[in-house]
């Protein structure tokens, strides 16, 4: 019997607390679901002695399923932030009683030092006053660390208290707590103190000119305390995650050491990965200048146009493929007949191609760290983005992998969603798949 089919034959109802539980400490709004990872654990009947890889681990929950029942779990991320989300996410050895009382202590030295500038931490302002002008010297971060953020993502007194929380967590750093404090604070930045909003694309409300920013902080952590003390049996359990490109797996990791992957890639649309996570990278300091957002784009899989560059080449490795190039042949016609004229638009057909072509370079290389039959799933949506043009993603996934030697073992349904332009409905899938091993 697999490791999850026991928990649940032993009744374990740690597992039915994963909509709340250690996966909320911080996780992107369009994250797959826990009970789907799960499920492919228990058909692929995965047990403590196999290794199970996250090759886009986002912020980590393949890796904190696998780490609630006793599996071994490797995660690969290219975005600092979330990369760093799922190093502390799966970190369940720290005290959480300690965990408590330190951020209470450092709760208290913020409140201190915002009562003796006159701010209070209650967020109730009246709204849509100008704030500005009670306060003098208003803390923000250096002007091009600024510049990345979305205008009014936070508003400026927000902003100066969550500044005066992070200087204060750094000089009264106690090691053993730090990174959690810190994970904390991330998710109160973005569903407590900001303005942001989440939809098809990360947006930003109409601004409010305060927030609570260390009560809504102290919340979080003890929200993270009482799942460490949940989940504190499975501490020991190895994770390892790298902040790397998904493409370059075998760099990373020892050959013929996966047994099972389960993932979920991003898909060919035009959501700029990098502007969900903008806010917090900035004010955390994981970016700080358009040098280094340029940097963490090129080590992403190409799937919209704000991170395609002339030195780009995943295209070419699709150039064989002739599903992919009647799609961004389709593309760049209808283009021309709309009279659609803008840079970004006229990126379309080659970011579809790019796109594909980093993924037929991740499963190529992947194949290297894989034991001969291992076990795939990977999560996928079909989309309609680029001029309603349809792109059957999991499909032409499919087809890539099998022409790289792995067997198709099929392609489920997950679900169906309408999409935003044509209310078409559009499929999102696993692609299950087998690496039978390199031929002799």
């Amino acid at each position: 019997m697999s490791t999850i089919a026991q928990a649940r034959t032993n009744g374990n109802n740690k597992l039915r607390q994963e909509d709340r539980a250690v996966h909320n400490w911080y996780r992107f709004v369009l994250s797959f679901p826990p009970h789907l990872v799960r499920d492919y654990l228990e058909r692929f009947d995965v047990g403590c002695q196999q290794n199970v890889l996250d090759p886009f681990c986002g912020t980590g929950t393949t890796l904190v399923e696998c780490k609630k029942l006793g599996i071994t779990s490797i995660g690969i991320e290219a975005n600092p932030v979330a990369f760093f989300a799922s190093e502390v996410k799966t970190d369940w050895g720290v005290d959480p009683d300690g965990l408590w009382q330190h951020a209470q202590e450092i709760a208290g030295i913020a409140f201190q030092k915002l009562e003796k500038q006159g701010i209070d931490d209650d967020g109730c302002l009246p709204l849509f006053s100008d704030t500005t002008g009670d306060f003098a010297d208003l803390r923000s971060p250096p002007s091009e660390s600024t510049k990345l953020l979305l205008k009014n993502s936070i508003s400026p007194l927000p902003l100066h208290k969550t500044l005066e929380l992070l200087e204060t967590l750094e000089v009264h750093k106690d090691t053993r707590y730090y990174q959690h404090e810190r994970l904390a604070l991330t998710k109160a930045l973005v569903f407590s103190i900001s303005n942001l909003h989440f939809g098809p694309e990360v947006g930003v409300r109409r601004p409010k000119p305060d927030a609570p920013v260390v009560s809504s902080w102290l919340d979080c952590v003890r929200e993270m305390t009482d799942d460490l003390q949940t989940f504190n049996n499975e501490a020991n359990t190895q994770t390892v995650v790298y902040n790397a490109d998904a493409r370059a797996t075998q760099n990373i990791l020892e050959p013929e050491s996966v047994d099972v992957v389960i993932t979920s890639p991003p898909y060919p649309n035009e959501k700029d990965y990098t502007r969900t996570t903008r806010l917090e990278s900035v004010l955390l300091g994981f970016i700080n200048n358009k040098k280094e957002l340029q940097n963490l784009k090129k080590g992403l899989v190409r799937s919209n146009t704000r991170g395609v560059y002339k030195t780009d080449t995943d295209d070419l490795l699709v150039a064989g493929n002739r599903e992919i190039q009647r799609i961004a042949k389709a593309i760049e016609q209808r283009r021309k007949e709309l009279g659609k004229t803008s840079g970004f638009e006229r990126m379309y057909a080659r970011v579809t191609k790019l796109y594909f072509g980093g993924m037929l370079r991740h499963f190529a290389e992947l194949r290297n760290v894989l034991r001969p039959g291992a076990q795939l799933a990977y999560v996928v949506g079909d989309q309609a983005s680029y001029l309603r043009i349809m792109i059957r993603t999991g499909q032409l996934l499919a087809d890539i992998a099998e022409s790289l030697g792995y067997e198709v073992v099929g392609i489920d349904l997950f679900r169906t969603r309408l999409a935003t332009a044509t209310k078409q409905k559009l499929r999102e899938e696993i692609v299950v798949l087998r690496w039978p091993g390199y031929s002799k």
